[in-house]
């Protein structure tokens, strides 16, 4: 692509390029996002090149490779457009199937497409899951449609427009007052406004200011910044070339976790192509702007999605936090005035110029605009990426596009804003979610991560399961931070193998208070929230580890036990055969028995016992005791 040199040429290319697509013709479209990668997209795709040509469609039928769908546990997921008929779970050797039967006959092919496993009602449109339809897909949206690859694709849905109205229609001031006026607040957890973020950083003295891009999103179970980088890079970099002309930036940086080699290869694609038609580098379409990126690659350390502890790896130093203030919008990378937001808060600076401040501010709640992104997972049918209007309540996202809760389990919590979040219990499914209710409940927003748990969790052990990746995620510098949540996790161990003892929920409770007052950086102000929120909400399962020796939820190991119950066993020998601690012991036909110095809790002879049976039990507390033991003694 030669060298764009004004708005002109670009609308003229844009024209060019929509006059060769016809909106009516059949396009497959099939999700390349990490999830479809795993559950194997390269297969399918190969399969549909191959098939698309031996069947002789070509011309007929267009395919391209995107980004995220979204509804990553039914990937690979292929859409037939205009249509839009979904399939989902596809594999190359249902290919064949789809061109003959759907792509030249219309046909639906039944065992591909969604089946609600509450209802067993069938969908065949992607707009008619409710997993989609519940949802409000602006950032996410153009995923579905265009090749991440692609100047294109991204031109044809309107890319570039909002950069053109910026550098040809409104002053650096104007441009901050847009996104001001939008209300528009950091996607990266601590919910800042941007706008006023932006007026810092651009009022900031000295000639020399950076843009920064955080994709170092580290949370257990989150992907939502990965997922919108790996599916449409250029809206991110199109948003940050935004703010740089709105603070007076000319050089950028996008700083990417090293475990997304995805987002990475289609970035660097992306800026590649933008820099040969001219929409990077400078004297950007004759405007005058010149503007740089460059990427770089963390090493994967959760301390480091904290703006300066990310600046300071930028540099090449250790990835650890400076104490605020001066804030990086005064005082950032190099000592130079810089602006940091994350990939998701980037990504949506386009749609709030290309439709207006009005138009963002009428979505959403009264202190939270616009929409969110959410990583839905844990024990909910429907997991994947979520994205909603801010005030959508925790029951519609949980039970009407994630379906409820898998195997017919009660639903016991929900928790909300990554391993530093809060735990929120059934009487808080009403919360709307945005910044200030999540944080009023006990949790907090945070990047977007949900994480859903049924009616088998133990709330002890989960809120022991964050804190010890928090405790290693840590990093160090400061003492409340690095000795209370190990303190805290030491507690919550000993409780989880028994150990607990009289006075432990209120040291729990004060080094909590303690470390989140004390900490240097936000890291360890909200590492005591699991604890914290556990405690208010399911205070009675602390009680019951500490007092009663016994996990309610049948969870930690060392707090349960497997026996035989002798009037059930057969002696078929199935729990013996599956035992991996040799635990089991009796001969054919005879009552068998689980030697409790061995059995190491796994379940392996509650899974293999047939179900018919019902010949092993599953019980709580140190020392119950055992019915065969019982009978034996009798």
């Amino acid at each position: 692509m030669s060298k764009i040199t004004s708005p002109a040429e670009l609308e003229e290319l844009r024209k060019k390029i929509l006059a060769q697509r016809n909106p009516d013709k059949l396009c497959i479209t099939l999700c390349s996002g990490s999830a479809c990668h795993a559950t194997g997209c390269d297969p399918v795709a190969e399969a549909l090149a191959e098939e698309i040509e031996k069947q002789g469609v070509v011309g007929e039928v267009d395919f391209r490779r995107t980004g995220c769908h979204g509804f990553c546990e039914q990937g690979p997921i292929l859409v037939v457009y205009p249509q839009g008929i979904c399939y989902l779970k596809v594999k190359a050797e249902d290919v064949s199937e789809i061109i003959s039967e759907t792509i030249k006959e219309g046909k639906i092919i039944e065992r591909l497409v969604y089946v609600d496993p509450n209802t067993g009602e069938k969908a065949t449109r992607e707009e008619d899951i409710p997993f989609y339809k519940n949802q409000q897909r602006l950032v996410l949206g153009p995923n579905r449609q265009i090749d991440p690859r692609s100047l294109e694709d991204y031109l044809a849905v309107d890319g570039y427009q909002a950069l053109v109205k910026t550098l040809f229609e409104l002053s650096p001031e104007e441009v901050v007052g847009e996104v001001k006026n939008a209300k528009l607040r950091g996607r990266g957890g601590a919910g800042f406004p941007s706008g006023i973020k932006w007026d810092f950083a651009r009022n900031a003295p000295g000639e020399q200011k950076y843009v920064v891009v955080n994709c170092d999103e580290g949370d257990p179970g989150a992907y939502m910044d990965r997922s919108v980088m790996e599916g449409n890079p250029f809206a991110v970099l199109e948003g940050l070339m935004i703010g740089a002309y709105a603070i007076g930036a000319n050089e950028g940086y996008i700083y990417v976790r090293q475990e997304y080699p995805l987002a990475v290869a289609n970035l660097a694609i992306a800026i590649e192509k933008a820099e040969e038609a001219g929409l990077l580098g400078k004297n950007i379409l004759g405007s005058g702007f010149d503007f740089t990126v460059k990427v770089h690659r963390g090493a994967g350390a959760f301390i480091c999605g904290e703006e300066t502890s990310l600046l300071n790896s930028l540099e090449g130093k250790a990835g650890e936090p400076n104490a605020r203030p001066p804030f990086p919008a005064t005082r950032g990378l190099w000592g130079k005035p810089t602006n940091i937001n994350n990939v998701e808060t980037w990504a949506n600076i386009p749609l709030v110029i290309n439709k207006g401040a009005d138009y963002f501010s009428a979505i959403g709640t009264e202190g939270s605009k616009g929409t969110k992104i959410f990583s839905l997972v844990g024990k909910v049918n429907n997991t994947g990426l979520v994205e909603v209007p801010m005030g959508t309540t925790l029951r519609d996202i949980i039970f009407k596009i994630g379906g409820g809760v898998t195997g017919g389990k009660k639903f016991k919590a929900v928790q909300t804003g990554g391993p530093s979040g809060g735990c929120l219990p059934e009487d808080l499914l009403d919360t709307q979610v945005d910044f200030d209710e999540l944080t009023r409940a006990g949790a907090m927003m945070g990047s977007g991560g949900m994480i859903v748990m049924d009616e088998d969790t133990c709330l002890v052990d989960i809120a022991r399961y964050f804190l010890e990746f928090l405790s290693d995620e840590s990093c160090g510098k400061c003492t409340p931070c690095r000795e209370g949540i190990r303190q805290m996790l030491k507690i919550l161990t000993d409780m989880t193998k028994g150990q607990g003892k009289e006075g432990d929920i209120e040291l729990l409770q004060a080094l909590a208070e303690t470390t989140k007052g004390s900490s240097m950086c936000a890291l360890g102000k909200t590492a005591p929230n699991p604890v914290l929120s556990t405690l208010t909400h399911f205070r009675a399962e602390y009680e019951a580890h500490i007092h009663d020796k016994c996990c309610p939820a049948l969870s930690c190991k060392e707090l349960i036990r497997f026996d035989i119950v002798a009037e059930k066993c057969k002696g078929c020998g199935a729990c013996f055969r599956q035992c991996p601690a040799d635990a089991i012991t009796g001969e054919k036909k005879q009552v068998h028995i689980i030697d409790q110095e061995k059995c190491t809790r796994c379940g392996s002879c509650l899974d293999a016992c047939p179900a018919a049976f019902g010949a092993v039990s599953k019980s709580s507390g140190q020392s119950a005791p055992s019915p065969v033991a019982e009978k034996i003694e009798a």
